[in-house]
């Protein structure tokens, strides 16, 4: 690691995730202050703190949402002249479009749902969506995270009234894919474990993510050797495929058929020590004050080349 390395962790946000990312920010960066200078930085608005110095800070960002999972946030460290840990600007961007990530990732061979975008203003009509896609559709926002404004249908008249609540932005609406959750974690391009989602409900939407109780997690998945390692290398293809880079979560879903389907990659996951990447990465032997490490150290070596090559010895 090069001398004088300090890490600022990003915490809070403006998106309708602040809360969750605040709840990632603080395990985070006490991680890491076990191995490197550290201080975590709440983000109140959609611009960089003030005291950030590009020839030393590596920024661990765990923004999530817009401005912080869009580009948004690391196009304006890539103007600064700040490193940081995760996706650059072009793939974060690319996969908070869910339709564009889907497009890309099709192309390698992982499967995805059918199904297309729209605008709330000009939604298509319910007996299109129904000869099209049937009657069971998932409608989602485009470009948003944390299952904010999931609408699941299992009828007609579920499509007519999750249309009828739309007022603006772009939304996918897909074929309703019934099976197992699962996620596969990535770091450095290598997938992790596979951890299965249970919830209670049978509906993986906000509450069931985010309330103590409502959902189990089972780390490793209990599914097959097959299985396992189809979901893995389908993580890397989709990773690669999206020109991530450091680390992501890909989530899946397998059909009652043992057909995989990817559903969205996830660029900055949730960070608590009890969240999904750590359960992933745990499946490996990896635990979570190791885990944020790795997830640095690529920004750490990318700050060092910087500072070799305007200093070369």
């Amino acid at each position: 690691m090069s001398a004088g390395l300090r890490v600022v962790v990003f915490a809070g946000g403006t998106s309708a995730e602040r809360e969750v990312s605040l709840g990632s920010g603080r395990p985070v960066a006490a991680a890491l202050a076990r191995s490197f200078p550290t201080r975590l930085a709440i983000i109140d608005g959609k611009t960089l703190p003030a005291d950030l110095d590009p020839s030393c800070d590596i920024v661990c960002s765990t923004l999530h949402g817009t401005f912080g999972e869009d580009g948004g946030m690391q196009r304006l460290l890539d103007a600064a002249g700040v490193h940081y840990a995760g996706c650059d600007a072009a793939s974060s961007a690319l996969t908070f479009d869910k339709a564009l990530t889907k497009r890309i990732v099709a192309e390698v061979g992982v499967r995805v749902a059918d199904g297309w975008t729209f605008a709330a203003e000009a939604a298509p009509a319910v007996d299109e969506i129904v000869a099209r896609l049937g009657e069971a559709v998932a409608i989602k926002p485009n470009a948003s995270g944390s299952s904010v404004g999931l609408a699941l249908t299992k009828t007609a008249g579920e499509i007519d009234a999750a249309l009828a609540k739309l007022t603006a932005g772009e939304w996918i609406i897909e074929r309703r894919l019934i099976g197992r959750e699962i996620t596969v974690g990535v770091l450095n391009g290598r997938a992790m474990g596979v951890v299965e989602i249970a919830p209670k409900s049978g509906v993986f939407d906000y509450s069931s993510k985010y309330t103590k109780g409502l959902t189990e997690y089972l780390a490793p998945a209990p599914i097959s050797a097959e299985l396992t390692v189809e979901a893995q290398a389908a993580a890397e293809r989709a990773f690669a495929a999206c020109g991530c880079r450091d680390y992501a979560r890909i989530d899946f879903i397998i059909t009652r058929e043992n057909e995989l389907f990817m559903l969205e990659i996830n660029t900055l996951p949730g960070m608590k020590e009890t969240s999904l990447l750590p359960m992933s990465a745990g499946c490996v032997g990896l635990d979570f004050v190791h885990l944020v490490e790795e997830m640095v150290k690529p920004a750490a070596r990318r700050l060092r080349e910087a500072q070799l090559s305007r200093n070369p010895a």
